[in-house]
């Protein structure tokens, strides 16, 4: 039992300062629970309310994607430089050492390998163990005008549900279908569809007009960083979405498959967080990668 307070010192209760309650800092997010925006808080910067997210889950259906053959050795030098990774649980507790101290959001759907139709994914996690690893978050594909557009929506439902019963968000991951044009008519439809149905944040791909994409969404937008492009190409796609209302990147190839992919990391920081302008971020690339090419 702690000890009688005893102080005669005058009790102070600061009746001349009302207590804050200040807002949540993420849109959409502010009436979730308290773990729940916890979670949301490590994978966004409270700063600039946005987020790096470095995606290196590419094995659960592609299997050992180049520039992913050694995670060991061509991602954890990167990781200090995200903001939270986007990966496997195999992965994560195979290769990711506990010690390092970044959020995490978990591939939670899968099936298929790139052999077979790719919609036909299920959950394929237990949201108990998402919180076992202290994950941040947990990602299912949504195939909107796929194959099995309809299973992949109750995928994305039932983490929803999961995910509320313990305070852990859902990213709902927008995949285009076959047949499908990858434009703002259709991003609209697939992201709309996700925050309706409950998720928390979603990534999709970048288009033109994707300024409305990210006004008709309720929730956070990141962007994918797709097939790999010329680094300048990459930085020009990211600030671009980034002034369009996206709230980051969730970057894979376009990071781990450059020639420099820590001078890569370093300049899509740059762009996302401080508003730095392409070029100037092309520039900072060129003169960390040629530092390092002189150091070697």
């Amino acid at each position: 039992m702690p000890e009688a307070d005893i102080s005669k010192v005058e009790k102070n209760y600061y009746t001349d300062q009302p207590q804050k309650n200040e807002a949540f800092f993420l849109k959409g997010c502010n009436n979730y629970d308290w773990g729940f925006k916890n979670r949301l808080g490590r994978i966004f910067n409270c700063e600039s309310g946005r987020t790096v997210m470095l995606a290196f889950d590419h094995g659960y259906f592609q299997g050992p994607t180049t520039g992913l053959e050694r995670p060991d050795i061509t991602i954890l030098p990167l990781a200090p430089y995200a903001d939270a990774l986007m990966l496997t649980r195999g992965i994560l507790r195979s290769l990711i050492p506990p010690s390092l101290a970044k959020a995490t959001v978990l591939r939670a759907s899968g099936g298929p390998s790139i052999l077979k139709e790719l919609s036909n994914e299920h959950i394929a996690m237990n949201m108990e163990d998402a919180v076992r690893v202290n994950a941040c978050a947990v990602a299912t594909q949504v195939f909107v005008g796929g194959e099995n557009e309809t299973q992949s929506v109750m995928n994305l439902t039932n983490l929803v549900d999961a995910g509320n019963r313990v305070g852990m968000p859902v990213l709902g991951v927008t995949a285009v279908g076959k047949d499908m044009v990858r434009d703002a008519k259709y991003i609209r439809l697939a992201t709309r569809m996700c925050a309706e149905l409950g998720a928390a944040v979603v990534k999709t791909y970048f288009v033109p007009e994707f300024e409305t994409v990210t006004a008709a969404c309720p929730v956070p937008i990141v962007i994918a960083g797709g097939r790999k492009l010329p680094e300048l190409d990459a930085l020009k796609m990211a600030y671009e979405a980034i002034q369009q209302g996206a709230a980051g990147v969730d970057m894979g190839r376009n990071i781990f498959q450059s020639e420099a992919p820590v001078a890569m990391i370093k300049a899509v920081r740059k762009v996302v967080h401080d508003n730095m302008k392409p070029e100037q971020a092309f520039e900072l690339f060129l003169a960390h990668a040629n530092l390092k090419r002189h150091k070697a």
